[in-house]
This record gives structure tokens, C-alpha cells and sequence, in this order.
């Protein structure tokens, strides 16, 4: 069995049908059947069955294909790893981030790509949770999220912490504590939006405690994983979010107003997490590199 087999096997798994695996391929389709048929006598196992006009995985079949993907990976890594000894920074490297987490990547990307010129990008957006199973899935390399995370195989850099901000309705005649502050009792009377992952916990769990931690049962009417969306819901006159800063001043919207909290005890912790037992392409080590440089840049001109 050879590594092109293992990529015939996964192909008719994924579709189901030899036909379409063989059209996916760009192959006909009695040769795909005969290595399908070669694969099976060598291992002297049944790999699929068929369930009407669909191929359905054996439990044999189904180790076979969860083995066989790290397997390829592995071999991929390892040829990207050998050319880039000869090679320059180029390629494409697949990233991911938070939308709340988005102004971080900006002027770091655009840095990048003026001193790497050969290298281009796809990026992927979702929450925490879904970042991290992108890269267990080996789906993009890094990503840019926030705290807490939900697994242990990541290595990860700090980027600087940020204020919550309390965003409002500007119509909204709030009572403050000082120029731009308010307290967290006047969460008491208002209706509130909130960051909620799609799977997982993370702020919208953090914010929530901290609140109670005030003595405060809160008024939430809206959750959502996109903070975009909780903004727009606010210009509307809906009700308040709570965003860390850099999110706030990402987007632009309209009737809007933001205050400080006077009383807060926590921060938005945003960090760059990459898997910890794989390869780093050169060119996502450098970003890396990059990331932390723009960050130590960002932190001497507040003084930090």
C-alpha cells in the first residue's frame, strides 16, 4: 500500500461513491475500483459497505481513514519542511482569527507582505473554539483568539490586554462617574447584548461573572458570536454590549457611545496559538515573529 492509494481510499470515503471519487480524482473509474479492491486483499479486510448507491465506511475502514489522514499530513509537513531548506519565505500560509481579535492581524499583515512579498494568505474567521479544531484539523497553522482556551495542544503569545467597554445607544442618558466612566450597578436597569461562542465557554462566561461578582443579576436579551452584529443591534437602540476596545474601534457604526468601566476587575486577553507537536511553515514562523514585534512596538508607545 502506497500513500497514492491512501489518497484514493480517503477520496472515495469523503464522496461516498467510486464514481464521483473517480471524477474528483480525474480518473476513470474501473482503475479507482481495482485499487480500492487491491487496498482491501492486502489488508484482507472489507473497507466499505454498501448501503444503496452509497459506500459506507467498515469500523476497519473508518481507523484506516482517521490513521491514513495524519499519515498524509505528516508526509506533506515533512515535504514542505525539506523544500523550505533551499527556499526563500513563499507559499500560502492559512490563518485564523476572531473578528473581535481582527485589528491585531491588520497592521501586522500588511507589514508582512511588504517584506514578504512571495507569500499569500488565506485567512478563516470564527470563534475560539472553532479556530482551535482548524488547527487540530490541520486546516490553518495559527490563529489569533481570545481567552480561555478549550484544549492543551496549543503553544501561544501573549498580545497586549485590553479594557471592556460598556457600548451604548447614544441616545441613552446613562448616569456616569466621571468623564467616559460608569459604574457596574447601572447594568442593573439596562438590557444587555453579549459575545456567546458557538461551542464553549470564554467572555461571554467572564463578563457574566464578573457582573454577579458586583452583586448584579444582569438583564440579557441578545447572545451572539459576532460582535458586529451586537454593534449594529446597539446603533438600532436595542440595547448595551460589552467589547473589548480594540473591537470597538475595528468597526465603525453610527448612534453609538462608549463608556470605561470605573470598577472592573478583568481584561480582554487576546493570544497567537499555534499547534505545539507540528511543523511551522518559515513564513508562519516569522509572522509569528512579526506579531511580537508589533505587539512590544504597540506596548513602548503607551508605556508599558
Amino acid at each position: 500500500m502506497d500513500l497514492k492509494q491512501l489518497r484514493y481510499f480517503r477520496a472515495v470515503a469523503e464522496e461516498k461513491q467510486v464514481t464521483r471519487a473517480a471524477k474528483k480524482l480525474h480518473m476513470a473509474q474501473p482503475p479507482l475500483s481495482q485499487q480500492i479492491k487491491m487496498i482491501e486483499d492486502e489488508l484482507d479486510l472489507k473497507l466499505f459497505d454498501r448501503q444503496g448507491r452509497s459506500l459506507e465506511l467498515t469500523k476497519a475502514g473508518e481507523i484506516l481513514y482517521e490513521k491514513s489522514g495524519k499519515i498524509l499530513s505528516d508526509f506533506e509537513e515533512a515535504l514542505i519542511e525539506v523544500h523550505e531548506t533551499s527556499e526563500g519565505i513563499r507559499g500560502t500560509m492559512h490563518i485564523g482569527s476572531n473578528k473581535s481579535c481582527f485589528s491585531f492581524l491588520r497592521t501586522t499583515l500588511h507589514h508582512f507582505k511588504a517584506e514578504n512579498p512571495d507569500v499569500s494568505y488565506q485567512l478563516r474567521e470564527g470563534d475560539t473554539s472553532l479556530l482551535e479544531e482548524c488547527i487540530l484539523n490541520r486546516e490553518i497553522e495559527l490563529a489569533v483568539v481570545r481567552l480561555p482556551l478549550q484544549y492543551e495542544e496549543f503553544d501561544m503569545l501573549p498580545l497586549p490586554s485590553e479594557p471592556y467597554l460598556l457600548v451604548a445607544p447614544d441616545s441613552w442618558n446613562l448616569d456616569k462617574v466621571g468623564e467616559g466612566y460608569v459604574g457596574f450597578n447601572i447594568l442593573k436597569d439596562i438590557p444587555l447584548m453579549l459575545l456567546h461562542r458557538i461551542k464553549g465557554s470564554g467572555q461571554y462566561e467572564l463578563i457574566l461573572d464578573e457582573i454577579r461578582n458586583h452583586g448584579i443579576e444582569p438583564n440579557v436579551i441578545c447572545e451572539a458570536p459576532d460582535p458586529t452584529m451586537l454593534l449594529s443591534l446597539v446603533s438600532e437602540g436595542m440595547g448595551a454590549t460589552i467589547v473589548p476596545e480594540s473591537t470597538l474601534h475595528a468597526f465603525s457604526f453610527n448612534n453609538i457611545q462608549s463608556y470605561a468601566f470605573s470598577d472592573i476587575n478583568i481584561k480582554a486577553e487576546s493570544v497567537v496559538i499555534w499547534h505545539k507537536d507540528r511543523y511551522l511553515s518559515k513564513a508562519a514562523q516569522r509572522f509569528i515573529h512579526t506579531l511580537k514585534e508589533q505587539s512590544e512596538n504597540a506596548l513602548d508607545k503607551v508605556g508599558i
